[in-house]
């Protein structure tokens, strides 16, 4: 992988955490174990595994919000010491202010950074806009579906025009017909501006639907197959019934069992 095409990059990264519990002695469990990967600019990676594997904290981390043990993190080049501008995360819940609108929502992380109203405003319409919220932007948190907050915690990510987008499992709380739909909505963003993505993810037919390459983590916390050579773009739902998809689906879960 060349290194001018690097957007990140984990080097030898060791996690653990305390374990609950009384008495003096604290142990420690081990989360992340030696774990490196490289993924490309532009390239959208799913990683997938067990509960307890690792994988929120490793995209924390990548973050800034989780300082390793040991290892290495950079962000196109800059060794990663905390959050930075050129990252933006979407959590499983979208945490919206309650008393402010989908658009105000959109706007915080650019309000956060000291834009001014009349630009992040202008920011904030464009990202609901590719989002398909534009017509919303005045309702608040209550008076939108749990689709549509997560629309507004994406958009208030992608008004910020990150680098690199970091998904900790957004669609893991939805319906399967709402997900599904976003899926695709996300699908037509990333063909959009082509950002670098890091998706998390418990379910199989969601990483192969999505991702550019797919890597499958072990309880362990490392990484223990690598997916590529996946289906061809643009994507579409036909694609789940190939061939293709089947087999990528069965060597996934070959590698998780």
């Amino acid at each position: 992988m060349p290194s001018q095409d690097l957007m990140v990059e984990v080097k030898d990264a060791f996690k653990s955490f305390p374990k609950p519990g009384k008495g003096s002695a604290v142990e420690f469990i081990p989360v992340l174990h030696g774990l490196s990967f490289g993924i490309q600019r532009a390239e959208f990676v799913s990683i997938v595994g067990p509960t307890g594997c690792g994988k929120t904290s490793v995209l924390r981390a990548i973050a800034g919000l989780l300082a390793l043990d040991s290892g290495s993190i950079t962000v196109n080049g800059a060794t990663v010491k905390g959050p930075g501008r050129e990252r933006a995360m979407v959590f499983q819940e979208p945490t919206l202010l309650p008393w402010a609108t989908a658009l105000d929502n959109a706007a915080f992380g650019l309000k956060q950074r000291g834009v001014g109203k009349a630009e992040r405003h202008a920011r904030a319409r464009e990202a609901l806009q590719l989002v398909g919220l534009e017509q919303r932007a005045n309702a608040l948190p209550h008076e939108l579906s749990g689709g549509m907050r997560q629309r507004v915690g994406i958009a208030r990510a992608l008004s910020v025009n990150p680098d690199v987008l970091l998904m900790d499992e957004p669609f893991g709380a939805l319906d399967e017909i709402t997900r599904r739909s976003l899926q695709d909505e996300l699908v037509r963003i990333w063909e959009h501006d082509k950002k670098t993505v890091i998706f998390i993810t418990h379910s199989v037919e969601e990483a192969l639907y999505l991702s550019d390459r797919i890597l499958v983590m072990s309880h362990a916390g490392h990484i223990i197959e690598t997916v590529s050579d996946l289906m061809p773009r643009p994507r579409t739902r036909e694609q789940e019934t190939t061939e293709t998809f089947v087999n990528l689906r069965a060597k996934i879960w070959q590698a998780l069992s």
